[in-house]
C-alpha cells in the first residue's frame, strides 16, 4: 500500500521522545557534510559556496516532498565529476558561465526527473545493475583521487582530468610546493586520525578546523593558495544567467540524461535498502518528484545537480536520525553558517581542500565489492573492471555510456540464452523437471517443454533451435508436443511469428503443438496472446488438461520420418 501524497511524508509523525536524537543526527551531518560538500566543489569545479548551497534548498525541498525518511540528498562526487567532464571545454572552471551551465544542467535535470515520476519510470534504476555501478563508482573514486593530486602538491596545471592530468603532473613534480604538500599530508593524518578513533566523529571539520586556524594565525596566504573570500548571505532565486537556446539545451542533454540515470540506480538503491530494514512502505514517484524538486531548487539557487547519498544516509542512521527532520535540522545549520561564519571559510588552505577530495576519492574506491564480485561471478568482475578502465583512461562521460550499455547486455544476457528443461509426471499432480538432453518423454507420445524466460526476439530462435533438436530424434514416436509456459509472461511479436512456424513445421511432421500450464491470471497476457493466434482449442492450464486431451480425442498420423 503506497503512502499517502502528502508534505512531510518523510518527517511526519514527530514523536516527542525522537527529537532529540533527530536533532543530534542532523548536527553530525552538518559537521561532516559541510567540509564534504565543499570538497565536492573542487571535482565539480565550481565556488566553495556552491557546495553550502546544495545543503539549503535542495536538501529542504527532497524532506519536504519526499517519502523516504531516511535518504539523505545533496552533493554527489559520481554526478559532479560527471558535469566536471562535460563542462570542460565550454566554460572556464569556477567561471560565472561555467555556475550558470552548471546550475542550468541542474534544471535539465530536475525537469527530467519529474517527468520520470509522472511517467512511472522508476523501474531504470533496475536497469544500471550493481555490478556495472560498482565498477563505474569504483573508476570516478580513481579520477577523482587522481585531479585531487595537483592541488594537494601546490602544482598549477591546464584543465584536463584522469590519466591526461597525471601526465600533465609528472613532469612538474621537482616543482612541488612543499608548504602545500606539509598541509595535504597534514590533513590525511588528522582526518585518518580521527577516524579511526570514531567513524562517527566530524573527523573532516575538525581537521580543517584546525587547518583553517593554524593558517589564520600565521597567514598561509602568503606563501600557499587559500580559498578566499567566500561570499556570505542566501543564495538569490534566479534563472541561470545563460544564452538560452534549443542548441545549447541539445548540447546539454545528454549529459542531464548521464546523471539521469545515476540518480535513478544510487538514489533508488539507497532509499529502498532504509525501507526494507525498517520495514516502511515507499513511494518510488513521489521520491523521483522530490528529487526533480531539488535539482530545480538548486538550479534556481546557483549550484549544481545533487543527488540521493548513500554515506550521508548511513552517517545520519548512525547518528540515530530516522526520519527527514534530521536533514531539516541540518539545513538550518547551513543557514546560520551562510549568515555569521562564511568569512572563516577565507583561510581554508586549498592544498587541505585537496586532501578531503583525495579521501573521498579514495572511500569510492570499493575493493570489497571488487573482490566479493571476483569471488561469485568472475564475468561479472570483467565487466566492472572495463568500466573502471574506461572512466579512468577516457572519463566519466563515456564511462557512464559504457555503464547503462553494460547493464543492458548483462540484463540481455541473462534471458537471451535461459535453461530450459523437460517436464516428467511424479505424481498425479507433480511435474518434475529433466534436461533436454534426456529427451524424455512425460507419457506415450507427448514431450513436454518448459521454456523458463518472457519470449522474445533475442531468445526466440534459441526456442525453435531446442524444439527442433528435440522433435528430430524422437519424431518416430513422438504425436504432441507441448510448450509449457508457466514461466512467460509476455510474448513479443518476433516470438509469436516463431512459434507460428514452429507449429507449422511439426504438422508437417504430424506432430500438434499444444499450449499448457499458463499463468493462473486467465487475462494473464501470455494467455491472451496465445488463444489469440492459436486459438483456445489448444491452450490449457495445466499439464494435466493436456494428458486429458490426447487421451480423449484421436491422434493425429505418426510421423513416418524425421524432418
Amino acid at each position: 500500500m503506497k503512502p499517502k501524497r502528502r508534505l512531510l511524508a518523510g518527517v511526519l509523525p514527530v514523536r516527542k521522545d525522537r527529537i532529540l536524537s533527530e536533532t543530534i543526527a542532523g548536527l553530525t551531518l552538518a559537521a561532516v557534510a559541510i567540509p564534504e560538500v565543499m570538497g565536492y566543489t573542487k571535482i565539480a569545479g565550481t565556488p566553495v559556496i556552491t557546495g553550502l548551497y546544495t545543503m539549503l534548498l535542495p536538501m529542504a525541498l527532497f524532506a519536504l516532498f519526499g517519502s523516504s525518511r531516511h535518504l539523505v540528498v545533496g552533493a554527489d562526487s559520481a554526478t559532479a565529476a560527471i558535469l566536471a567532464t562535460s563542462l570542460a571545454g565550454l566554460a572556464a572552471a569556477g567561471s560565472a558561465n561555467y555556475v550558470a551551465l552548471a546550475g542550468l544542467i541542474a534544471l535539465l535535470v530536475g525537469l527530467l526527473l519529474v517527468v520520470a515520476s509522472v511517467a512511472r519510470l522508476g523501474f531504470m534504476a533496475d536497469f544500471l545493475s550493481r555490478t556495472v555501478l560498482v565498477g563505474f563508482l569504483s573508476g570516478v573514486g580513481i579520477q577523482v583521487a587522481m585531479n585531487s593530486l595537483p592541488g594537494m602538491l601546490g602544482i598549477k596545471i591546464a584543465q584536463a582530468s584522469g590519466l591526461a592530468k597525471l601526465s600533465l603532473l609528472l613532469p612538474l613534480l621537482p616543482s612541488v610546493s612543499l608548504p602545500a604538500a606539509a598541509i595535504s599530508l597534514s590533513a590525511l593524518l588528522l582526518i585518518l586520525g580521527f577516524r579511526g578513533l570514531s567513524r562517527s566523529f566530524p573527523g573532516a571539520i575538525v581537521a580543517l578546523g584546525l587547518i583553517t586556524l593554524v593558517s589564520w594565525i600565521f597567514d598561509f596566504k602568503s606563501a600557499i593558495d587559500v580559498v578566499g573570500s567566500v561570499p556570505g548571505g542566501l543564495p538569490q532565486l534566479a534563472l541561470p544567467n545563460v544564452d538560452w537556446s534549443f542548441a545549447l539545451i541539445w548540447q546539454l542533454g545528454p549529459v542531464a540524461l548521464a546523471m539521469l540515470v545515476v540518480i535513478l540506480a544510487q538514489s533508488a538503491a539507497t532509499a529502498r535498502a532504509y525501507a526494507t530494514k525498517y520495514n516502511e512502505t515507499l513511494n518510488d514517484g513521489m521520491d523521483l518528484r522530490a528529487l526533480g524538486f531539488a535539482n530545480l531548487g538548486a538550479g534556481l539557487t546557483g549550484t549544481f545537480v545533487v543527488n540521493g547519498s548513500p554515506t550521508k544516509s548511513r552517517i545520519v542512521e548512525s547518528a540515530g536520525g530516522r526520519t527527514q527532520l534530521s536533514m531539516l535540522i541540518s539545513v538550518g545549520i547551513v543557514i546560520l553558517v551562510l549568515l555569521f561564519f562564511t568569512h572563516i571559510l577565507a583561510y581554508l588552505p586549498e592544498a587541505a581542500l585537496s586532501a578531503l577530495v583525495f579521501l573521498i576519492g579514495i572511500d569510492l574506491i570499493d575493493l570489497k565489492g571488487l573482490q566479493e564480485i571476483h569471488r561469485t561471478r568472475r564475468a561479472e568482475f570483467w565487466v566492472s573492471a572495463v568500466t573502471i578502465l574506461v572512466v579512468v583512461v577516457a572519463g566519466v562521460g563515456p564511462g557512464i555510456l559504457l555503464a547503462i550499455v553494460l547493464s543492458l547486455i548483462v540484463h540481455t544476457r541473462h534471458g537471451y540464452h535461459p535453461v530450459n528443461v523437460l517436464l516428467t509426471p511424479e505424481t498425479a499432480e507433480t511435474w518434475q523437471v529433466q534436461p533436454l538432453k534426456t529427451r524424455v518423454m512425460a507419457a506415450p507420445g507427448l514431450m513436454v517443454y518448459r521454456f523458463t524466460h518472457a519470449m522474445y526476439y533475442a531468445n526466440a530462435g534459441l526456442m525453435a533451435a531446442e524444439i527442433k533438436d528435440l522433435v528430430t530424434p524422437a519424431a518416430e514416436g513422438l504425436r504432441y508436443f507441448c510448450i509449457d509456459f508457466s514461466c512467460v509472461d509476455d510474448i513479443d511479436f518476433t516470438a509469436l511469428k516463431t512459434l507460428k512456424k514452429i507449429q507449422a513445421e511439426l504438422a508437417g511432421d504430424g506432430i500438434e503443438l499444444l499450449f499448457a500450464h499458463t499463468l493462473d491470471d486467465p487475462a494473464a497476457r501470455s494467455r491472451l496472446q496465445l488463444v489469440k493466434t492459436f486459438g483456445e482449442s489448444i491452450v490449457f492450464s495445466t499439464v494435466g488438461e493436456v494428458l486429458s486431451h490426447i487421451r480423449t480425442r484421436k491422434p493425429p498420423p505418426l510421423a513416418t520420418s524425421a524432418s
